[in-house]
């Protein structure tokens, strides 16, 4: 295969030196952390809207657009950062993300009106395709073997971060009475990783590539098809689009739909969002799942289940006790099964030397949806109400997915074989 740019086997070396598990295991933790702050930026702002509305006068549908819109940037980096990362180190890739998108957290802050807060939403998505195709990548590549469980452990950090984000964030705004002290502090955090990624974690961690290094002999990769775009990965690519616009469809209106049809108090609409964090947190078993069991099944009765709980958040239990609970049940799902498994799936789509790009095209996929995915559930509840937009957004349009994951050939994944070549 031909080199891509300057320095590529140089970190094809660095890649193929094996780690003690204890390094490995500080560099994954070290790195979850970061996505932990990650998710801390994007899940905070929608607890937040009914009170920067309330200062902007902006409409329920602007204040919708703005918490999903930063998904806009995420989805449209996607492809271009998968690209990237076939000519600059993940490592490198990463820590740019990072800087991108705590800088522009930063500004929000100081936002004058509507539209420069669209733009420096947008644009720390841009940050955070960045750093999650690096991550994922990096992590999926260094665990080959428990590719789902270790995504899965990147989905726990996600989970964590947005339990603590919303939760932490409705109690600086209260307590500081100023909605912007939550974006001060996380965008400062974002830094403070970046110098700590930049100082402490190998290429050695970052750059390995599938197979490579503890194993005596490569493995065959011709079960896999050898083009980027073929069916499997058009299929599941389906899929992340259809869970994507479902799942910020809730997470974009759900805090202001409890506060303001509930009539739930700021703390207890914080409380019940931050618990899609901790649902996220189910991520590791769904990985592991994912890699023992068929990850065609796991992801079809995860969509199912899905269905139902998205039109129960909007058409059942009305006090914070049960919603709550269905908030959970909703990031184990949406967040912790789907997501994980849907992303390694797209990996393990490819051969190895793609899965950058697999990664990028996931990416894509799941959040340029996401970016419309508020405004389009503002939209129908402005012509169905609460519970007719959750009915098609949340509970009839995952069954399209269950339609696309039929037709997914989990024989043609790259770890469906185990054929050593000697």
């Amino acid at each position: 295969m031909s080199e891509t740019r300057a320095g590529r086997p140089q970190e094809q070396r660095q890649g193929a030196v094996r780690l003690t598990k204890s390094v490995a295991l500080i560099s994954l933790v070290v790195l979850a952390g970061s996505y932990v702050v990650n998710a801390m930026d994007r899940q905070v702002f929608p607890v937040l809207v009914p009170h920067i509305r309330e200062e902007y006068g902006f409409s329920l549908g602007q204040g919708g657009l703005l918490a999903t819109i930063f998904t806009l940037g995420i989805g449209l980096a996607g492809v271009p950062t998968g690209y990237l990362l076939d000519r600059l180190s993940r490592k490198a890739v990463m820590l740019i993300g990072i800087v991108i998108y705590s800088a522009f957290t930063l500004l929000t802050a100081v936002s004058a009106g509507f539209f420069d807060m669209f733009a420096y939403r947008a644009l720390s998505g841009v940050g955070e395709a960045m750093q999650n195709a690096a991550l994922f990548s990096a992590v999926g590549a260094y665990f080959f073997a428990n590719r789902a469980l270790a995504l899965g452990s990147l989905n726990f950090a996600y989970g964590l971060g947005s339990f603590f984000g919303p939760l932490f964030g409705a109690g600086m705004a209260t307590s500081t009475g100023d909605w912007r002290t939550p974006f001060w502090v996380y965008g400062a955090i974002g830094f403070g990783f970046a110098l700590l990624i930049l100082l402490g974690i190998r290429k050695s961690f970052t750059e390995r590539r599938d197979g490579a290094p503890g194993e005596d002999t490569p493995r065959s990769y011709d079960h896999v098809p050898a083009a980027l775009l073929n069916r499997n990965i058009v299929l599941l690519a389906v899929t992340a689009v259809v869970v994507g616009l479902a799942m910020y469809g809730y997470l974009g209106l759900y805090p202001t739909y409890l506060q303001e049809e509930l009539g739930l108090s700021t703390g207890d609409a914080g409380l019940a969002v931050s618990m899609f964090g901790i649902g996220a947190l189910v991520g590791l078993p769904a990985g592991w799942l994912g890699d023992r069991l068929n990850q065609r099944t796991v992801m079809i009765v995860s969509l199912l289940a899905g269905s139902v709980v998205g039109y129960l958040l909007f058409n059942g239990p009305t006090t914070a006790g049960p919603q709550i609970f269905l908030s959970f049940a909703e990031g184990a799902i949406a967040s912790g099964f789907l997501f994980v498994n849907i992303y390694s799936s797209m990996q393990r789509a490819v051969r190895p030397v793609m899965i950058g790009r697999a990664s990028g095209l996931y990416v894509a996929s799941f959040y340029v949806p996401a970016a419309i995915a508020g405004y389009l559930f503002s939209a129908l509840v402005e012509s169905t109400g609460w519970g007719g937009a959750a009915l098609w957004q949340l509970a009839v349009l995952p069954l399209a997915g269950v339609v696309a994951l039929l037709f997914v050939d989990v024989s043609k994944f790259s770890n469906a074989r185990r054929v050593e070549v000697h």
